[in-house]
């Protein structure tokens, strides 16, 4: 069976690997590009803009506009874009994966809402590595996360919007509640000055932005006399585009309901 995709954000940087992983998938067939209104790519060829060739889709400005039957949207925008897409896929009666990152509390209660209706996978990572970390970091953090000092380091291209990326805070979270704990009671984000010795129960963030740096993450537990890393690093944005098209395709069968990457590659 062919699963028909659309792209939400198909000009920015994973849209347009999208584009290219979708084009080598035989089971994949692109029948949507979506940009921002004010984008200069709106009428052109998504896959010029990839870079990929002519694919015949022509990037218009709202999944509404497209004229073509889309089974499930991958959405890769900004944080202000997701509840108007959601609207609309719900509307229409389409399937979403969101990779969407730096969601407030208002968008995350609307994909709740809009699963009722139509199936999403929402996750703030798609790689199957970093969803691979974070069953390990389950088993770190119940084994020696009360016992250990947690700091989490990130660090992205220098165009990245939010910080800390939506990948660290989801790990901060996986860390916290798997040792009784409220991120947003624990959390600290960066430090400078002077201070009190370290709050045992804190679970500290860094963040870097630098060059072209695609995703880098590091949750360090601290004991005295030694430490464990877990890390990840992403050399390709293919990985998370591959993870977004699996996600898209493991979605073909379900009606409705809100799933995340464990999910998809059966972690859970």
């Amino acid at each position: 069976m062919t699963i028909k995709i659309g792209i939400c954000g198909a000009a920015g940087r994973m849209g347009k690997t999208i584009l290219e992983v979708c084009k080598n998938i035989k089971d994949v067939k692109i029948c949507a590009a979506i940009e921002h209104p004010d984008s200069p790519y709106i009428g052109h060829d998504a896959g010029e803009v990839a870079g990929i060739g002519n694919l015949d889709v022509q990037i218009t400005d709202s999944i509404s506009s497209s004229s073509n039957k889309v089974d499930v949207f991958i959405d890769f925008t900004l944080a202000d874009s997701v509840i108007q897409n959601i609207n609309e896929c719900e509307s229409l009666g389409c399937s979403m994966v969101i990779g969407t990152t730096g969601l407030n509390d208002e968008a995350k209660a609307r994909i709740q809402s809009a699963a009722k209706n139509i199936s999403i996978v929402f996750a703030p990572n798609m790689s199957i590595g970093v969803n691979l970390c974070f069953r390990l970091l389950e088993v770190a953090a119940s084994t020696i996360g009360k016992d250990a000092d947690v700091e989490i380091v990130e660090a992205h291209h220098r165009d990245k919007k939010d910080a800390p990326s939506g990948t660290a805070i989801r790990m901060g979270e996986i860390i916290a509640s798997t040792t009784d704990r409220d991120l947003k009671d624990c959390a600290i984000y960066g430090r400078e000055g002077t201070s009190e010795s370290r709050d045992k129960n804190s679970i500290g963030f860094e963040t870097i932005r630098a060059g072209d740096i695609i995703g880098d993450h590091t949750v360090i537990f601290a004991t005295t006399g030694e430490r464990i890393e877990i890390s990840h690093k992403a050399t390709s944005r293919k990985n998370f585009a591959n993870g977004a098209v699996r996600a898209a395709l493991w979605l073909a069968d379900k009606d409705k309901g809100l799933f995340d990457m464990q999910d998809v590659i059966s972690l859970k």
